[in-house]
């Protein structure tokens, strides 16, 4: 299943450089370029993520978040502004923002925040998760196949989380580096570097007695499903 965002930004060519790159990551986008155009495609359905700019010509973005708490959408909002203040910042994330931009920014971070969020949202807050025989304490970062704990290096566990979180999706190599590399996005991460990792923690499942769920997909990357 896609994720489908609203990118509510009156600046046309970042919105449509925004859609563009977030697209290559299999999101799917739709662009609001005014208040008024915001609420209209709320009102036919709703989003997993809004990218919200405060300073819209017919409206304030914290107006719109607003709105969306009164209808009590699901959706996860990242504010995208010029705006670096603290207390608009404060005022955003009171209203019920979940993160806060601040353009310009790269592309990189945007996904990695995303990513982020997608993560936190999927996984509703809980500390517990489950993915069949792996279970996994996201406060002790620890992990147990068959309820035996597997030892884990960080990049191992990261990866491991970002599979779960976006099982049964192919997975490109770019959206791998962007988002468990994230310390690193103006870096080239080699698709060496995120082979060895895959396939060390892929070996550790094995012999831990978990089924084989890391896939590779030819030429694009990898997909995690049972």
């Amino acid at each position: 299943m896609r994720i489908n965002i609203l990118i509510v930004e009156d600046e046309r060519n970042l919105a449509e450089e925004v859609s563009s790159y977030l697209e290559h990551f299999q999101y799917q986008c739709r662009i609001a370029m005014t208040y008024a155009d915001a609420l209209e495609a709320l009102s036919e359905k709703q989003y997993d993520i809004i990218l919200l700019d405060l300073r819209l010509p017919d409206g304030h973005g914290t107006d719109l978040i607003n709105h969306i708490k009164r209808k009590k959408f699901e959706s996860g909002i990242i504010i995208l502004s010029a705006i670096d203040e603290l207390d608009m910042r404060v005022q955003a994330l009171n209203a019920g923002a979940d993160d806060y931009l601040v353009k310009p920014f790269h592309m990189s971070e945007l996904n990695a925040r995303l990513n982020a969020l997608v993560r936190r949202n999927k996984f509703k807050g809980n500390n517990d998760i489950e993915f069949f025989e792996i279970k996994a304490d996201t406060v002790k970062k620890i992990v147990l196949v068959n309820d035996k704990p597997l030892p884990l290096t960080q990049k191992e566990y990261e990866l491991l989380m970002y599979f779960i979180s976006n099982a049964g999706k192919v997975i490109t190599k770019d959206a791998i580096s962007f988002s468990v590399w994230s310390s690193h996005s103006d870096m080239d991460v080699s698709n060496e570097i995120i082979y060895t990792h895959i396939k060390n923690l892929r070996k550790k499942l094995l012999q831990a007695g978990c089924n084989d769920y890391i896939r590779s997909v030819y030429g694009v990357g990898y997909k995690f499903q049972a």
